[in-house]
């Protein structure tokens, strides 16, 4: 049967982005008249019809994406990773005219309940949802509540739900075969929330590769992404009786502080310790030694999560999205042990 052309098909076929395609399709201010007519005239030959449930949506949309993030405000406020992640979402759906309602919460309840009010009142078309856990209820809930989702994590076994990820262990396992390459026997690592997914898929694939590669110890510490637990974490190993001799950690905040007690500790960076942190961002350029870490463009991560969604929204069907894997950028905070 033959597949039928959605609005990324017909933004190919013309050369330009999928919000100039939704824009002359919805016969929107924000293409010239030029581009309009060539638009509607490649829809026209390719046979294009919206969804039912485009439809529907167009008679009623709020033009609004609603982000519920279930974290410690305080917290959230000196993480890069989600001001990069928002900036990325925020190109996309302005490019639409699609507002962007932000909602900082406890838990997983009380995201649900914040979701199941905004639609409710329809203030929002669909939504996003991060750092899923690996029996997270906002799915489910999404679903029974016929909310349009995207999942930003690895896809889920028997869920229509689309989803945008990276593969978090390939990552993870570039990491340890460097610094097993180098001569590190002793490595640790510092690890995010427990009940993450993201956090179990990369230690899963932290202890294989120590298997692989025969470390002497391999220790994980799980933690909340904040500078003090990376900070206590980053002491409880180096004071211990056989220290490790590099640590990974799950993000640039937790690395910058366990640089910051090596230091106290009298330990030199990169001659007693090597690091790498989890995200790239200008804190690890900042710091001295500039920190080896597994990088990736978090706003392009954003941007395809964005797209994904506003594809979803206008007809297409559900698609999962595979972004780039994080690289290992090294800099100054990586040497073989002393």
């Amino acid at each position: 049967m033959t597949r039928r052309p959605t609005i990324n098909d017909i933004a190919e076929a013309a050369g330009v982005s999928i919000g100039a395609v939704s824009f002359a399709l919805n016969d929107r201010p924000g293409v010239s008249a030029r581009t309009r007519e060539r638009i509607l005239a490649i829809a026209a030959e390719m046979g294009w019809q919206p969804s039912a449930a485009a439809r529907g949506l167009s008679v009623s949309r709020a033009e609004a994406i609603g982000l519920v993030i279930a974290r410690d405000a305080a917290t959230l406020g000196v993480e890069p990773f989600y001001m990069k992640f928002i900036a990325g979402l925020e190109t996309e759906l302005s490019a639409t005219g699609t507002a962007l309602v932000l909602q900082v919460v406890a838990d997983h309840d009380r995201a649900v309940d914040a979701l199941r009010s905004l639609w409710a009142a329809r203030r929002i078309d669909a939504t996003i949802l991060t750092d899923l856990w690996a029996d997270d209820t906002r799915v489910a809930a999404v679903s029974s509540l016929g909310l349009p989702a995207v999942l930003v994590g690895h896809p889920r076994p028997g869920s229509s739900i689309p989803a945008v990820w990276s593969d978090d262990a390939a990552a993870l396992t570039e990491a340890l075969a460097y610094l097993a390459a180098i001569g590190h026997r002793r490595i640790a690592r510092v690890a995010g929330l427990a009940a993450l997914e993201h956090t179990r898929i990369r230690t899963l694939a932290f202890r294989a590769a120590a298997t692989r590669h025969g470390l002497e110890s391999a220790e994980v510490v799980d933690t909340d992404y904040t500078w003090e637990a990376g900070a206590w974490a980053t002491e409880q190993l180096l004071t211990s009786s056989r220290p490790p001799t590099a640590i990974t950690y799950d993000n640039d905040i937790m690395a910058t502080a366990g640089l910051h007690v090596a230091r106290k500790l009298g330990l030199d960076v990169p001659g007693r310790l090597s690091i790498i942190a989890g995200d790239d961002s200008q804190l690890c350029e900042m710091a001295y030694p500039a920190l080896s870490a597994l990088a990736r463009d978090v706003h392009a991560y954003g941007a395809n999560a964005a797209r994904t969604l506003l594809s979803h929204l206008d007809g297409a069907p559900p698609t999962d999205f595979q972004d780039a894997t994080p690289r290992l950028l090294l800099r100054d905070s990586c040497s073989p042990p002393a």
